[in-house]
């Protein structure tokens, strides 16, 4: 397999992990709190690497312009939802609905660029959308056990109330979904241009951080929390941004240069399969096989769009 395809897979291995290790995080680091954390390490990280790789010699001004509009869209806002997402729905769903990225870039690429829909383009957006429908659409209810009486016919046991999935958490997962195409789309002149990767990183990270750290100085309720830092959760912070944000977006950017485009992203949005396991592993549950089907149906979908 080439090098491109392989940083392409590799990138969502890590974007997978990363989203594990972020859902450890849920009820014990504030929102904000975690996007700090998450940012400020992304861009301590992604600037060593820059620096020792001669990155930052591959940027024009023009480009970090690019890249700042990339990491508004892109991180500022897509990374808020998606770790909001995660909290609500689970890494699980929203891997699944980051998928919508393809479909969003599609539609972007045609209402900015004019580029053309293709009708394989088109089926593979109704792929996309029914596989999310299958994976966390549909829940059976299974038929009631059986109470015996004594004295009278069996009864049935009333059922736990079906645990049904957020539509806040759903919303998060679309907006994610929909910035990440956005910051895609405006990183991409500056990508082709060749600036190098971590550099590029580095410098969308490097703007979120100061967007978040100074969104402290604002007299607004939640945005600081008291609780005190444990070592433990920022460490978990810390490991999630390294697989995240600086390993797995590097991997991509890296791919992104040297192959093909379409092949490169329908490998780069194979999380939703990569973290089943995952999540197996973790929770000791299998996944239910609509989750595989939706998931596998998903991917398919993302490669009718990207691959032409």
């Amino acid at each position: 397999m080439f090098a491109s395809e392989m940083l392409a897979i590799g990138s969502a291995v890590c974007i997978a992990l990363s989203s594990m290790f972020i859902n450890e995080l849920n009820g014990r680091v504030q929102l904000l709190r975690l996007a700090r954390w998450q940012l400020t390490s992304s861009f301590i990280m992604t600037s060593i690497a820059a620096t020792i790789v001669g990155g930052w010699a591959t940027l024009d001004m023009w480009q970090i312009e690019a890249l700042i509009g990339s990491s508004i869209a892109g991180i500022v806002i897509a990374s808020t939802t998606y770790f909001a997402a995660i909290y609500s729905v689970g890494p699980r769903v929203t891997a699944l609905l980051f998928s919508l990225a393809a479909p969003f870039a599609l539609a972007l690429g045609y209402l900015d660029l004019g580029e053309t829909i293709t009708a394989q383009q088109g089926v593979g957006v109704v792929l996309v959308l029914i596989g999310i429908v299958i994976a966390i659409g549909i829940r059976r209810r299974r038929p009631a056990p059986m109470i015996p009486l004594a004295d009278a016919e069996p009864i049935e046991q009333p059922l736990p109330p079906l645990h049904r999935i957020s539509a806040l958490g759903i919303t998060l997962g679309i907006i994610t979904a929909l910035g990440q195409a956005v910051g895609s789309l405006l990183a991409r002149p500056a990508m082709a241009a060749g600036a190098e990767p971590f550099a590029a990183m580095a410098v969308r990270a490097g703007f979120a951080t100061l967007i978040f750290w100074a969104i402290l100085l604002l007299p607004l309720p939640g945005v600081r929390s008291n609780e005190r830092p444990q070592p433990r959760d920022l460490g978990l912070a810390v490991t999630a941004s390294f697989f995240g944000t600086a390993l797995g977006m590097s991997l991509l950017m890296a791919a992104l240069q040297t192959g093909n485009v379409g092949l490169v992203s329908t490998l780069s949005s194979m999380t939703p399969v990569v973290i089943l396991p995952m999540v197996w592993v973790r929770s000791g549950k299998m996944p239910r096989p609509l989750a595989w089907a939706g998931a596998a149906i998903a991917i398919i979908g993302t490669a009718l769009i990207s691959v032409k």
